[in-house]
């Protein structure tokens, strides 16, 4: 039995006063609204109707039933039409979970602007670089800088994540400027620690492809702590432009191996799957759609200056920078 509609059968039989008029609102047989009033009774183990050939009225049992279904199907369509406005407008809390460095750099602007574009939305921003489960530990969406793995997650390109070999100006003029991949092995080269295969750097040119063990004397698990070391002149960093971009448009930080491409990752908005997409959840990443694109502001400075170095789709780091 199908408790919920034989409760509106009921409903509706004692609102209309009689099987045939509640069959045609709800587009059932007579036979079929009747089924569902004696299953319900059955189920109660109780007459909620007298029956007579002329007109029916409620039992003493009925009378309280009815009050009590009336009740709880207006408590169902109130649910179901909350449900549609939270579908229709933004609203409610958003959790969302991001890389630290991206997430500080990038993603506190464009929040505040949705925020003033959507004050019925709440968000709650968590900033750390593992890997989440989105479902099990409640978020409304992620921000992923990887190359995704296939999963049950829906994800949507927000821009390019390009990868850089750099060093500060000063660095260069003691140790020299790399000419091949190969030099870097004699180069204090900073390492990104958060993941795997990040003693090993891979580059592509016209030539083919290669590669090198680097080795350095400071390795983080965070972007901006190699940054910060590059600009103090301790020597080469591979790290996304996102972080980077800014010192490589003023001069702070030197593209080298300008030759030579890295393999690009992407950054993604990712969500659970769901076949209806909350609209706070949709609002947020088409807003944030437009703030980024294949070419980001932190990438202004391939325009001038850095239009040697080149990059492409696909990749063979792996892991997350933030």
């Amino acid at each position: 039995m199908d408790r919920l509609a034989a409760m509106e059968a009921f409903v509706r039989v004692v609102e209309r006063s009689g099987f045939t008029a509640a069959a045609e609102d709800l587009r059932l047989s007579r036979a079929m609204v009747s089924k569902h009033v004696q299953d319900l009774e059955a189920h109660l183990g109780a007459r909620l109707l007298n029956r007579t050939t002329r007109k029916i009225s409620l039992t003493e049992v009925g009378r309280v039933y009815h009050e009590r279904c009336t009740q709880v199907l207006a408590e169902i369509a109130e649910t179901e039409a909350a449900v549609g406005e939270l579908q229709a407008e933004p609203r409610g809390r958003l959790r969302v979970n991001a890389p630290v460095s991206f997430g500080a750099l990038h993603l506190a602007a464009p929040i505040a602007d949705y925020m003033a574009a959507c004050p019925e939305v709440v968000v709650e921003l968590t900033l750390n670089d593992r890997v989440v489960d989105l479902v099990e530990e409640g978020y409304d969406l992620a921000i992923r800088i990887a190359r995704l793995a296939d999963s049950s997650l829906i994800a949507r390109r927000l821009a390019a994540c390009r990868m850089v070999v750099c060093a500060s100006p000063e660095y260069l003029k003691r140790h020299g400027q790399p000419h091949h991949p190969d030099d870097l092995a004699r180069h204090n080269c900073l390492g990104y620690r958060y993941g795997q295969g990040r003693d090993e750097w891979r580059f592509e040119a016209a030539t083919g492809a290669a590669s090198v063990h680097v080795r350095g004397s400071l390795q983080a698990n965070n972007g901006d702590v190699l940054r910060v070391a590059a600009l103090r002149g301790a020597g080469v960093v591979l790290l996304p432009s996102f972080i980077v971009g800014p010192d490589l448009a003023a001069g702070r930080l030197a593209p080298v191996l300008a030759g030579y491409r890295v393999p690009e990752l992407a950054i993604h908005a990712v969500y659970p799957h769901s076949r209806h997409l909350s609209a706070k959840v949709r609002s947020f990443v088409d807003f944030l759609l437009p703030r980024f694109g294949e070419r980001p502001a932190w990438d202004a400075w391939m325009a001038g200056g850095g239009g040697r170095w080149w990059s492409s789709n696909g990749g063979t780091v792996t892991g997350e920078f933030g």
